[in-house]
């Protein structure tokens, strides 16, 4: 049986091991990245960040133009990773169609209150006449 030293020794390289692991796949993930923003000449700004989990029930996600990656295995990270840049590139071009029409919906509002307003004011009118 080991002694308690050398179990303990096995237990920093493997903490060791798992630590370059980790940005082992960070830097594919940034090298990866990089190679997509090159070729769709798109979304320079954005950056990844790899937080593995085993409980996430997302696989990633792009918040404030970081793509986050929650994929343990390095193959479905990759793959992860080339689905949220091309979902970022999509949303992006979406973008206009989404500020036009939140505009018109804030216009639409603003004259429907508007109108809403006028017929209250007749309503009280009338309630005030009939006294």
């Amino acid at each position: 049986m080991p002694s308690q030293a050398l179990r303990n020794r096995r237990k920093k390289i493997n903490e060791i091991s798992k630590i370059n692991e980790a940005n082992n796949l960070q830097t594919k993930l940034e090298k990866e990245l990089e190679r997509l923003k090159k070729k769709a000449d798109y979304g320079y700004g954005l950056k990844v960040v790899w937080l593995p989990s085993y409980d996430s029930k997302l696989s990633g996600e792009v918040k404030n133009d970081i793509i986050y990656i929650y994929e343990p295995e390095e193959c479905e990270a990759i793959k992860t990773l080339r689905h949220e840049f091309l979902d970022y590139v999509v949303s992006q071009s979406i973008e206009v169609y989404k500020s036009i029409t939140n505009k018109f919906i804030q216009i639409l509002n603003e004259t429907a209150y508007e109108k809403k307003e006028k017929v209250v004011e007749t309503l009280l009118k009338l309630l005030d006449e009939s006294d």
